[in-house]
């Protein structure tokens, strides 16, 4: 079966080197799923994935998942392809390896060498209730 819930302690547990926590959900290598994926804990997708994803906590894109989808997360780690809208409250990572065609927002990203991007890119850290600053000079 390609998606698991948290698995027993004699099963293998998947492990997000970056993010040093224990994966709750993984849509596994060879899976192939559509539609509206809302989620809490972390999730890993390793298969193909198109629809919507909604969370305000992790979800890691493996290397060899392909990913066409309108992403709200809190972060999202990038190794595979990713086509579509990613937006993150905290971090976007793209490590080597990933491809990424559309439009990134988020107040931090980190991409890594070897990373392909065709896209538009918003780093914003100001929410909407933050007033800008003054223009330098401004009185």
């Amino acid at each position: 079966m390609a998606l698991f819930e948290k698995s027993s302690k004699n099963e293998e547990s998947a492990v997000s080197p970056k993010m040093g926590g224990e994966v709750d959900t993984l849509l596994g290598k060879g899976s192939e799923f559509e539609g509206k994926l809302v989620f809490k804990g972390q999730v890993r997708i390793d298969g193909k994935y198109s629809g919507q994803i909604q969370t305000d906590e992790v979800l890691i894109i493996g290397a060899s998942a392909k990913v066409n989808a309108e992403i709200s997360a809190g972060t999202v780690v990038i190794s595979g392809q990713v086509e579509g809208i990613i937006r993150a409250t905290g971090v976007i990572e793209l490590h080597k390896g990933a491809k990424v065609k559309g439009t990134m927002e988020a107040p931090n990203i980190t991409m890594e060498r070897e990373v392909t991007f065709d896209g538009t890119m918003k780093m914003d850290g100001l929410s909407a209730s933050k007033a800008a600053p003054p223009a330098p000079g401004a009185k």
